[in-house]
């Protein structure tokens, strides 16, 4: 009969708690060990192999410095750009970069809004990523403007000269939009990591590290007046920051949408732009969490059930970007515009047709292996498939820019290609984001340890008895 009891219980816990189903944390953890296995990624020592790693990130960092020197000293002619093409690979990592910065603030704040409670493993080096992402992305409209000496006027600051920025400029816009987003993804980032910084104060055994990270812990002590305020400006910054997600790449995509080229002035920019974003976010989001739950041993916190939700985010998102292209398609044929019609029958068929069916391969086609649960639980087959999409977005942007090279005077028509100073500036944007992010694994808790604890039974003032 008791055995009977306890299953029937066991019954209607499952009906109540959905953590029975399918557990945000695997294992048996308490609060204690969720602090001793989370904090001694942070305070484990320096090893070879991170040193190696930061040494050889540090130096594709090093190659995107030189890239920058040697641009600002012999100017944008080093690029592969030309007429028409005026923009080349520095518009497309700029937006790509920004695209990828974009599930962080997703994960962090319109899923805490919707009380989401997956996002507590995944959520701290997701926002880290955005920071690190958006990093890269802003130096992209820094550098390719040419006349470097003179980026200030992209800022609404009166010079010598009493010139003011051109507001109309699209490029001012993004100015503004990215450097919000990076601002507000910031403050989110840090505050929710008061309290755990305030953990490895606690633990701290140098008295350097201890000092510094109780300057970064802000006198946190876990009282209950402070985690009030705790809460309510998390809450704030979440509300600031949902709207964000949507407006920064609707900002980004106008640079296309207001112009009068074929195959860009179309209202359906902002959200394919936003579908594409999270799209590519969150496939950058489960490289990262494969890799740093195998090196950190960190399975019981990101578990298979935390990835399988990644990967059906990334089938929605994959299937809204898939629509959107062939949307596309449709406006173009139903315009009855010709240069409509042209711009993406030669995006198909034309001398770029190359990117555009990878594009296709790598956005519409791969994430298909979502739609069956076994491949959708599968670690390899979700990596490969994250890089594949990351790949295919990357491909997205440039078949958007490269639609340039056939505009309105057929006399003007030109085929571009990158340099080598375009690929290496490109990949020196990889070493400075994987040198951050190492640092960030180094020094920072890579989940949030509070947070964490929060999803356990043992923190529901309803669950009665130990875990």
């Amino acid at each position: 009969m008791k055995t009977l009891r306890r299953r029937a219980d066991a019954s209607a816990a499952t009906a109540t708690m959905p953590w029975v189903d399918a557990p945000l944390v695997s294992g048996t953890p308490s609060f204690g060990s969720i602090t001793e296995d989370i904090s001694r990624v942070a305070e484990r020592p320096t090893t070879i192999t991170w040193l190696a790693s930061l040494g050889l990130v540090g130096s594709f960092a090093l190659v995107l410095l030189i890239s920058i020197g040697w641009l600002f000293y012999e100017g944008t002619g080093i690029w592969g750009i030309n007429v028409p093409t005026a923009w080349g690979w520095a518009i497309v990592n700029f937006v790509w970069w920004v695209g990828i910065g974009h599930a962080g603030t997703l994960i962090s704040a319109i899923l805490f809004l919707f009380r989401q409670k997956w996002r507590t493993a995944i959520n701290r080096f997701a926002e880290a990523m955005t920071i690190f992402a958006v990093i890269c992305a802003l130096i992209f409209p820094g550098i390719h403007v040419g006349r470097v000496w003179v980026v200030y006027w992209m800022f609404p600051l009166p010079n010598q000269m009493l010139m003011w920025p051109n507001f109309r400029s699209p490029l001012l816009w993004d100015v503004f939009a990215v450097s919000i987003y990076f601002t507000v993804s910031l403050l989110f980032w840090y505050t929710g990591l008061i309290p755990d910084l305030a953990t490895l104060r606690d633990r701290a055994t140098g008295k350097i590290r201890r000092a510094i990270l109780g300057i970064l812990s802000m006198g946190w002590r876990g009282g209950n007046r402070q985690w009030q305020h705790y809460e309510l400006a998390y809450l704030i910054l979440a509300g600031v920051s949902t709207p964000l997600v949507l407006s920064v790449h609707s900002v980004v995509s106008t640079d296309f949408a207001v112009s009068m080229i074929p195959g860009w002035h179309t209202t359906i920019f902002p959200p394919y732009f936003v579908a594409g974003a999270i799209f590519s976010g969150f496939a950058m989001v489960l490289t990262l969490a494969i890799i740093v739950r195998k090196l950190f041993h960190l399975e019981d916190y990101f578990t298979i059930n935390h990835l399988e939700k990644m990967n059906i985010i990334m089938l929605v998102t994959g299937m809204m970007v898939g629509y959107a292209y062939s949307c596309e398609f449709f406006i173009a044929w139903y315009s009855g515009n010709v240069y409509e019609t042209f711009a993406f029958v030669n995006r198909a068929t034309g001398q770029y047709a190359w990117a555009y069916w990878t594009m296709v391969l790598c956005n519409v086609i791969s994430p298909q292996v979502f739609w069956f649960k076994n491949l959708r639980r599968n670690i390899v087959v979700m990596f490969i498939a994250s890089i594949f999409i990351n790949i295919g977005m990357w491909f997205e942007r440039f078949v958007i820019v490269i639609t340039l090279s056939q505009d309105f005077l057929p006399s003007s028509w030109d085929y571009y290609s990158p340099t080598l100073w375009d690929i290496l500036t490109y990949v020196g944007s990889f070493g400075l984001f994987f040198s951050l992010f190492l640092l960030f694994c180094k020094f920072v808790p890579v989940v949030a340890m509070a947070e964490v604890k929060g999803v356990l039974p043992e923190a529901d003032p309803h669950h009665g008895g130990s875990h």
